[in-house]
């Protein structure tokens, strides 16, 4: 399933799960999503190096998400980055992804080496 192509508008978060239970080998975010005609669905971050995520809660409503998108290389966060990491990081490939939120006007941003999809 190509990222920038799922029909992401109006469709719930229904949980966020960080597992770290391997720490800087096998770092996973994981957002399970519920999405019409789609059911349930895993968006399975894997090989994850950097996220941020500003959340707001508070409001009586579901999470749901604005849009998505697969981020180009030159994108501020994943420059930074790179830049950070000072050549060490620079042979490996890895992606940025931008979630905006709905219900409550927040943001994720994670920046891993793959996604997996699982349905449910």
């Amino acid at each position: 399933m190509d990222f920038n192509k799922f029909y992401w508008h109006d469709s719930v978060i229904k949980e966020i799960r960080i597992d770290r239970n391997n720490p800087g080998i096998a770092d996973t975010i994981i957002l399970e999503i519920k999405s019409d005609g789609q059911g349930l669905i895993d968006f399975q971050f894997e090989d994850v190096y950097w996220a941020k995520f500003t959340l707001n809660f508070g409001v009586v409503a579901q999470e749901t998400i604005l849009n998505a998108f697969v981020l180009d290389d030159n994108d501020s966060d994943l420059v930074g980055f790179y830049s950070k990491w000072k050549g060490a990081m620079d042979s490996v490939k890895l992606k940025c992804y931008l979630i905006n939120l709905n219900s409550t006007g927040g943001v994720i941003k994670i920046i891993s080496k793959s996604i997996r999809v699982i349905s449910k």
